[in-house]
């Protein structure tokens, strides 16, 4: 009885790993693709405040 139980685990590991790698790799692909979720505040185009930089020789 114990090696029946022991190659059910084994079917069972077969079956379950590579769902979970597939599982991995799409929640990866889900959070690049997906609309970005940032909260930042809408601020619009900021003008330049610096100074130019001298000319140097190179």
């Amino acid at each position: 009885m114990s090696t029946d139980r022991t190659i059910q685990n084994i079917i069972r590991a077969l079956v379950i790993i590579p769902q979970q790698v597939i599982r991995y790799i799409f929640s990866a692909a889900f959070r690049i693709f997906n609309p970005s979720d940032d909260n930042y505040p809408v601020t619009g185009v900021q003008p330049f405040e610096g100074d130019p930089t001298d000319e140097k020789s190179l």
